[in-house]
């Protein structure tokens, strides 16, 4: 089966991943099938770049955001991609860059009435926000801390488009509170939905609740103490957890945390990250008996982690078992690189879809 790029804003199948003449955007451009000049938005970038930046890399040449044509030099860093690992080799890179997770990105129907449920009930900070209306979308990013050091969630709203399909793959954010039952009467004053009343969880640990925001997406409240980092996971659903857990120890090298089966509730956990949960956000995989594939929705859409090297961090995702979608470059004009996969569990660009930027000295895949 051919494999079909969407834009994470819209969901819309990519005619071509080579650039169209439009060159008067303020971010990345995506070109979808029914508007080639339809845009990704990365957060992290301060310029603008357009398509033919980011999409241009099997073409001779380039354009630069003036327009103008990429001297050979830039051409020959893009043959850096072609930088071949083993395993061995891989694997000694993989433990000695420096990762962690730094962001998760989603798509909102209402951004300033999420804004509101997240600082006024989940006790998130606005980071910073901007709007593109050139562009027909605007972006929020909250979170517990300095994006330096905590992990933060990036909203995205798109003009006109008030509601999404959060599927059956995405699960649910977690965050650490002192009291959840305080927070849980907070959510019930301010309008806000409970799926489940606060409780011990089922294995005997902590005091939980899940609330859900006003676009559908689930929050797990975990009674903790105090703690630098609030956000403690990001949980997605996969069909095939031995293949999951191997793909991000190796291609992303997370640590496996723990693993845990629940015979009742008839599903196995994996955690994997880059430190101790209870420093650190972390991915929660979760097997569900029997279950193979998940609709991935549109609403959900990508987590960002930083890498010191996108070609050889590339190369490792192919190595076990990723694919590229789009190969790993310079974007002109700023030092940025960046590249595209997907993961062997079938999360697409509109899912967990990694880009991978270079910002200075780091890299990101997001």
């Amino acid at each position: 089966m051919a494999l079909q790029i969407f834009s994470p804003k819209i969901q819309q199948p990519l005619k071509s991943i080579f650039p169209s003449q439009t060159n008067n955007g303020c971010s990345i451009i995506v070109p979808c099938a029914y508007n080639s000049s339809r845009r990704l938005a990365l957060f992290q970038l301060g310029t603008a770049i357009t398509q033919s930046q980011l999409f241009n890399g099997k073409a001779p040449e380039s354009l630069s955001a003036e327009g103008k044509v990429i001297e050979s030099g830039m051409i020959a860093e893009l043959a850096q991609s072609n930088i071949a690992l083993n395993d061995e080799t891989a694997s000694e890179w993989i433990k000695k860059d420096k990762r962690r997770m730094l962001h998760v990105v989603y798509r909102v129907g209402n951004l300033d009435k999420t804004i509101k449920f997240y600082r006024e009930c989940l006790g998130m900070k606005l980071l910073r926000k901007r709007d593109i209306p050139e562009e027909g979308y605007s972006n929020a990013f909250l979170g517990y801390g300095p994006e330096e050091s905590n992990f933060a969630v990036e909203l995205t709203y798109n003009y006109g488009v008030d509601k999404y399909d959060i599927g059956t793959g995405f699960g649910h954010f977690g965050i650490a509170v002192e009291d959840v039952a305080k927070m849980v009467d907070l959510v019930k004053a301010k309008g806000g939905k409970i799926v489940q009343e606060p409780g011990p969880a089922k294995d005997g640990g902590p005091i939980v609740s899940l609330v859900e925001d006003p676009d559908g997406y689930n929050f797990e409240l975990l009674e903790r103490g105090p703690t630098l980092e609030p956000f403690r996971q990001v949980m997605l659903r996969v069909g095939d957890l031995d293949q999951s857990i191997n793909f991000y120890k190796k291609a992303f090298g997370m640590e496996l945390l723990r693993k845990r089966d629940n015979l009742d509730n008839k599903n196995t956990i994996a955690v994997m990250g880059y430190g101790p949960e209870d420093k650190n956000t972390v991915l929660e995989l979760t097997y569900i008996y029997g279950v193979k594939s998940y609709d991935k929705g549109n609403g959900y859409a990508q987590i960002a982690v930083g890498t010191d090297d996108v070609y050889k961090t590339a190369e490792a995702i192919k190595l076990y078992g990723g694919e590229i979608v789009l190969e790993p470059g310079p974007l002109p004009g700023i030092n940025t690189k960046i590249m595209a996969c997907i993961d062997p569990d079938g999360w697409k660009t509109h899912g967990a879809c990694q880009h991978l930027l270079n910002l200075g000295k780091t890299d990101v895949i997001v």
